[in-house]
């Protein structure tokens, strides 16, 4: 099924997304929400639950897969769409989330890339403290939809976002980037690092990891160059969907 986003037509964002996709708009330049697909957008809210509890951002309505929802217990391969990973609120980006609500200077008056945005919260909590400009990037056009939606749901005018894999471009230069949970799988952890380093080395920008301690982040080389800023204690919900991880923290990258 084709699915397209549109999002608020203005200059800089205009700008920020030719940028990043090499000089071409992937999409067309629309309201944001104005040309999300009706059937797939029924089916999302049909299947998700809106809720604002069990995470460590209570002041962030999100979009859920949750016990009430009929694909909780319901076989996963019924669910006609890619894995709906962006209807989990993990805990590295909970993490993130939490460190800019608290921190807003880390992002007031910055350009941030939310890179694997998933849910879309850590995103929605640099908009909530005060960054000018925000891409969410994720490479499933259904996470696009949802980051939509929540976005609206916060009373945020959506912004941009992107749904191309970047890891084998060098976007033009963000003052932040953020990162939770994508340190999950050895191949991707190393191809990360690798893209990470060159980005840091071109542009300087700062880069922020969330990450509950998965052993594909724990084991890594990167170790070496993170200097923990915050590690927070997961709520009893999220421990219990997450095999008992206890702790979730942000990390700040330093080649």
């Amino acid at each position: 099924m084709a699915f397209r986003l549109g999002w608020k037509n203005s200059r800089s964002q205009r700008h920020l997304l030719q940028t990043v996709s090499g000089g071409v708009p992937l999409f067309p330049w629309r309201t944001a929400g104005s040309c999300l697909d009706p059937e797939m957008k029924a089916y999302l809210e049909d299947n998700t639950e809106v809720t604002s509890s069990g995470s460590l951002t209570p002041e962030i309505q999100l979009r859920l897969l949750t016990p009430r929802c009929k694909f909780w217990w319901e076989r996963a391969d019924l669910w006609p769409y890619s894995d709906p990973y962006w209807a989990i609120y993990w805990p590295g980006g909970q993490a993130l989330s939490r460190y800019l609500l608290d921190n807003p200077d880390v992002v007031r008056g910055r350009s941030v890339l939310d890179l694997g945005s998933g849910c879309g919260a850590t995103a929605i909590a640099a908009k909530m403290s005060g960054a000018s400009e925000i891409l969410a990037n994720d490479i499933d056009p259904l996470a696009g939809m949802a980051i939509t939606l929540n976005c609206k749901l916060n009373g945020l005018n959506p912004f941009p976002i992107l749904t191309k894999n970047i890891l084998n471009t060098q976007p033009h230069k963000f003052d932040l980037i953020v990162l939770g949970d994508m340190f999950y799988d050895e191949d991707l952890a190393n191809t990360l690092h690798l893209w990470l380093e060159k980005y840091f080395w071109t542009h300087g920008t700062r880069i922020l990891i969330g990450d509950p301690g998965r052993p594909q982040f724990s084991g890594h080389s990167i170790q070496h160059q993170l200097h923990r800023l915050e590690e927070y204690t997961l709520p009893e919900p999220t421990r219990r969907d997450n095999n008992g991880l206890t702790t979730s923290a942000v990390w700040d990258f330093h080649p």
